[in-house]
């Protein structure tokens, strides 16, 4: 397989097939250029509603079908462990030593390995072995409690803050950090990626306000949460929404002058004493225009002003769509690659495998024979 342009080029990745955070932090790596192999059970895992070939977390990389049930596609995943760089999983604490692909199991066969675990709870604690999804995870973290409108219930922010904030993006930085130095001293790691650790480690810019008495344990009063006027979401006339986050004072005063209120002290923006009728104002003002105009007086403008998009939407925006930071690809709906690096162009290298796609080739490649497996049902082809 040609190498993916990207700085991970080189860098061999097996997934072993599951959901959510560890499927997109395989696609991540795969993104900056890591080849990515995603070891797939008998029909796969059977949860994601559309075609494999529409699992955009999944491109990028290549599908191999083994019945990990088999002791020979164990073996078989163990001699491709020798060959890879980083392992990812993401099953309960002791699934994969059940299966015996845990740590030690491939640390005896590849001391460099850099193993990568994803969990909701941790590899320890009493929440372990309990069954979660993400909006568990962020509810015990205080993420959830913190967002929504004050007096209102806490509103779910889909699974970013959790399975892919939290998740996925620790693993990533994890196994990077430790294959940096897998590297230099030859000895892997295990990396207990637990979503609650990272969404946790998330708020540490809101618990250091909190430290400081200026962030208030209640949602909706905030500075950054919309309790101020100045960083909120208004209704406009047609019934859309804009964003504001004119934080600074230069900023509010161009919010201000935008939406023409002139009875407003531009002082006064952190009184906490007005923000209630400052934002009635605000509110005022933002209804007697369409998403359209206020989108026309405030672009080009350092007032902080956006219109509130939809995922659809946000194809057609002009910043948008001159980065292309999203776009269609392989007739799908997708984010590009992202960070981006110098002298690299962006782009999608290939779409979702099907499931078992490449079996043969992967594991010719991988140093496995596959007839035997694939005539005694223990590998698959797609």
């Amino acid at each position: 397989m040609a190498e993916h342009p990207g700085p991970l080029s080189g860098i061999r990745v097996l997934e072993i097939g599951g959901m959510g955070p560890t499927p997109f932090a395989g696609m991540t790596l795969a993104d900056m250029g890591a080849e990515v192999v995603r070891v797939e059970r008998p029909g796969g895992l059977g949860v994601f509603p559309g075609k494999p070939e529409q699992d955009i977390l999944n491109r990028g990389k290549r599908s191999i079908g083994l019945d990990l049930k088999s002791r020979d596609a164990v073996d078989a995943v163990l001699t491709m462990v020798e060959r890879a760089d980083i392992l990812i999983e993401g099953g309960r604490p002791g699934v994969a030593e059940r299966l015996g692909i845990g740590p030690n199991d491939c640390h005896a066969r590849n001391p460099a390995l850099v193993y990568g675990r994803m969990t909701g709870w941790g590899q320890d604690g009493p929440l372990a072995t309990s069954a979660g999804h993400d909006i568990g995870y962020i509810a015990i973290t205080g993420a959830l409690h913190a967002i929504g409108d004050a007096g209102g219930p806490p509103q779910i922010p889909l699974n970013l803050v959790g399975d892919f904030g939290g998740g996925s993006t620790y693993l990533v930085m994890g196994v990077l950090a430790a294959l940096l130095e897998s590297r230099v001293t030859g000895r892997g790691r295990v990396v207990d990626a637990a979503i609650v650790d990272g969404t946790a480690h998330l708020l540490a810019g809101t618990h250091a306000l909190m430290n400081t008495g200026t962030w208030s344990d209640t949602r909706g009063v905030n500075m950054l949460d919309g309790g101020a006027p100045y960083y909120g979401v208004y209704k406009t006339r047609d019934g859309r929404h804009m964003a504001v986050g004119a934080i600074e004072p230069k900023f509010y005063a161009l919010l201000l002058d935008g939406l023409g209120v002139t009875g407003l002290d531009p002082g006064a923006q952190n009184d906490r004493s007005t923000w209630a009728a400052t934002a009635s104002v605000i509110a005022s003002a933002f209804m007697t225009r369409t998403q359209r105009e206020w989108t026309a007086v405030f672009g080009g403008t350092d007032a902080c002003v956006s219109p509130v998009l939809s995922m659809l939407e946000a194809l057609d925006h002009p910043h948008i769509r001159g980065r292309g930071s999203v776009v269609r690809d392989n007739g799908l709906v997708q984010p590009m690659p992202a960070p981006r690096f110098s002298g690299i162009e962006p782009a999608v290298t290939a779409g979702p495998p099907a499931v078992g796609q490449h079996t043969e080739d992967v594991l010719l490649q991988w140093g496995v024979d596959p007839e035997p497996l694939l005539e005694s049902g223990a590998a698959f082809q797609g």
